[in-house]
């Protein structure tokens, strides 16, 4: 499932931060010391020892002491003041409803390319904030573009040795990067590289890469000077991801940008790859990835897997889907021969994976009894012909499955549901998919779980 923020989050201040609010609990772990002190969901937490904190970083470090005071106000809105004592390693046990209590910190860029621009209106509000805040950065690898930071924040980042931040550079060369992001500030980038390097704090990049404008030699360039950031026994870079852009029917008329098209993406890998020996020799490592997308464009095999290393950009989408089918082709080694009551499914994805699936799904089809018909379908919504399974939407489903034949049930991939909400990108949530269709809809994450459900054998009443 994919990840956006919250409803709940207020803007934050681009000037500074916002007066947190309180951190509302929306869990809490069983046998814990949150349990025990009799906190349930919808507590309020105030402060700790007096300081009302702004984030779960600062919640974090907070409850690293070993005595507390707490200050909760209850639903009711009654306030409580707790004490306690705890080991410093021991946490509360306590899940969040958000992530920041001072407000989310957006983008002050105009990228053309911005994926948040290029959505329709009217949707639900989460999906067109522009997340641009080092502390999601830090929690969870989001990618900023530190245009945003404010002296203050630049202090905190060192305070607190938040590291790795992740940070889309796009472009090295200052007035490139200064008009991809729309942004002066954005021209800095060399120099603050250099202040991470100084402080021996550490960085995984990105570029996302648009034909014409930051592709072939400006491409290179960009790679050679983040590679000065990637030596040494503490390299500032850690890893840097080559990400082409994604447009959709939805952005601006005559906007200059150009999609990625198979022999632009033929071109970038045979740019890119010799690149990546070198830096092998280098740092011992491969360093700067193309994203799977790129092969799967040119029509050209993934890398092994061993290529990707310990996959630092697996959620870049690199490596992302030679995982899966890796995951996928062991979990089809033991297959039974036969099921025991032949049963007939179908699996949708994304028709840029549907051709590398091939092998997996012969092998499925061999077990006898199991019809299994893949559905690789492009996207209308988005208007795009090629497209990863993530970005699927209710409506590419249901325009893409009219008329077709699928059988007792449709195994849908979790990818192309918000976490934590059976909600599509589009805002078709998944029991009015259901009810449109003629079957009922399995929702599966990973390949065992892809792998199960075929083999699953259900009751006509099932």
């Amino acid at each position: 499932m994919w990840n956006e923020p919250s409803n709940g989050i207020p803007l934050g201040n681009q000037a500074g931060a916002s007066t947190p609010q309180p951190a509302v609990v929306a869990s809490v772990e069983p046998g814990s010391i949150g349990e025990e002190l009799g906190f349930q969901p919808g507590d309020r937490l105030l402060a700790i020892n007096g300081v009302r904190p702004r984030d779960l970083i600062d919640l974090r470090l907070l409850c690293g002491e070993e005595e507390l005071l707490l200050e909760v106000e209850d639903p009711s809105g009654e306030l409580h003041r707790v004490a306690l004592e705890k080991d410093a390693d021991d946490g509360l046990g306590l899940e969040f409803t958000e992530a920041l209590f001072d407000g989310l910190r957006q983008c002050n860029n105009r990228c053309g390319f911005c994926f948040i621009d290029q959505q329709p209106p009217g949707k639900r509000q989460s999906l067109y904030l522009k997340d641009d805040d080092y502390r999601l950065s830090f929690l969870y690898g989001s990618y900023l573009t530190l245009t945003n930071l404010t002296a203050a924040d630049w202090q905190r980042i060192e305070q607190q040795r938040l590291s790795p931040l992740y940070v889309s550079v796009h472009a090295t060369d200052p007035e490139l990067r200064s008009r991809l992001l729309q942004n002066e500030r954005a021209g800095l980038l060399l120099d603050q590289l250099a202040w991470f390097q100084e402080r021996r704090l550490q960085i995984h990049a990105q570029v996302v890469v648009c034909p014409g404008i930051n592709d072939g030699e400006a491409l290179l360039a960009t790679l050679q000077d983040l590679a000065r950031f990637g030596g040494g026994d503490w390299p500032t870079l850690l890893s840097v991801a080559v990400v082409p852009v994604g447009l959709t029917r939805f952005r601006p008329a005559n906007d200059g940008l150009l999609p990625v098209d198979p022999a632009m993406a033929r071109r970038t890998i045979a740019a890119v790859e010799p690149l990546q020996q070198q830096f092998s020799h280098r740092f011992g490592s491969r360093w700067a990835w193309l994203s799977d997308e790129w092969y799967l464009m040119a029509g050209l095999p993934l890398p092994a897997r061993d290529s990707y290393e310990d996959l630092p950009q697996q959620e870049n989408g690199v490596g992302s889907i030679r995982s899966f089918l890796e995951e996928l082709e062991r979990a089809t080694t033991n297959l039974p021969p036969r099921l025991a009551r032949p049963q007939r499914l179908s699996w949708v994805v994304g028709s840029l994976v549907g051709q590398a699936l091939a092998p997996a799904l012969e092998r499925l089809r061999a077990v006898a009894g199991l019809e299994l018909n893949l559905h690789a379908l492009p996207s209308p919504y988005w208007g795009q012909p090629q497209v990863v399974t993530g970005l699927l939407t209710g409506a590419d489903l249901l325009a893409g499955l009219a008329g077709q034949d699928l059988g007792e049930r449709l195994l849908l991939p979790s990818v192309m549901l918000r976490q934590g909400e059976p909600v599509f990108l589009d805002d078709l949530r998944l029991e009015e998919l259901q009810l449109q269709l003629p079957v009922p809809v399995e929702v599966v994450g990973g390949a065992a779980e892809i792998v199960a459900a075929c083999l699953r054998q259900t009751g006509a009443g099932d």
